[in-house]
């Protein structure tokens, strides 16, 4: 009977290191830092309801780094370029960093820095940063606030106010629907000749695990010479996507 006590007792003792690293283990894994991939082609690169590829195809590719459970995260992500006259940029790079919180299962927010950065142009670089708010409410809404003072490396203010959000239909499948308003300072419309204006989307897509397929429709209240000599003129955009993401 005594052998059979010390022998339990023993074999708690040498278990015990286990059990413990084993917790540790899951315990480090829980709150390792997550890196996340995705690539995307799109029939047309639209930015708030504007082509940044002059209506073409364009290839787009990120990275993203969250800290664990701290909400913090960072990441890059970058795509071809066509604004339609012989010296633009052919390349956007972004970089952005922030921070994401959610106060409960409805209310969260997303606080973060952006530059926007643009590569083989012939004329000075049209890069800039911008500052961005996103106040959501799960399945209701998200807005989203953007400020930047420097628009296009142009020296003027800009600031741009969203009101949409992705609903989730079950079985893979969601829609989605926005409303922004763009509004430029001065500055900007006296020297440039930049207006404010509405844009408007909406969108179906369905996801398969790793990969999204989405067909999305962008418009805008823009003039349709707008961007004439320069580019095409400004119209609405029907876009089919198809993503795959970690």
């Amino acid at each position: 009977m005594q052998n059979n006590l010390k022998a339990a007792i023993l074999a708690a003792l040498l278990l015990a290191p286990v059990v413990s690293f084993a917790q540790e283990v899951a315990v480090v894994e829980e709150e390792s830092p997550n890196l996340t991939f995705n690539a995307q082609v799109v029939t047309d690169y639209v930015f708030r309801g504007i082509s940044q590829t002059n209506g073409a195809m364009a290839v787009q590719g990120g990275v993203d780094y969250s800290f664990g459970d701290s909400g913090f995260y960072a990441g890059t992500w970058a795509s071809n370029t066509n604004f339609g006259y012989q010296a633009a940029p052919d390349i956007e790079w972004d970089f952005y960093a922030g921070w994401a919180y959610d106060f409960n299962e409805t209310f969260n927010i997303d606080l973060s820095a952006i530059y926007y950065s643009y590569y083989l142009q012939d004329e000075p670089s049209p890069n800039y940063g911008e500052l961005i708010a996103k106040f959501g409410m799960t399945d209701i809404a998200t807005l989203t606030v953007a400020y930047t003072n420097d628009y296009s490396g142009l020296d003027g203010s800009a600031t741009y106010v969203n009101l949409g959000n992705s609903w989730d239909l079950g079985s893979g499948y969601s829609i989605n629907a926005g409303f922004g308003r763009t509004f430029q300072s001065s500055s900007l419309e006296n020297d440039y000749g930049l207006l404010d204006y509405n844009d408007w989307n909406i969108g179906f897509a369905k996801n398969w695990g790793i990969i999204t397929v989405a067909l999305n429709y962008y418009d805008t209240d823009l003039p349709s010479d707008y961007f004439q000599p320069l580019r095409d003129e400004a119209s609405d955009a029907v876009v089919l996507s198809f993503k795959i993401s970690n």
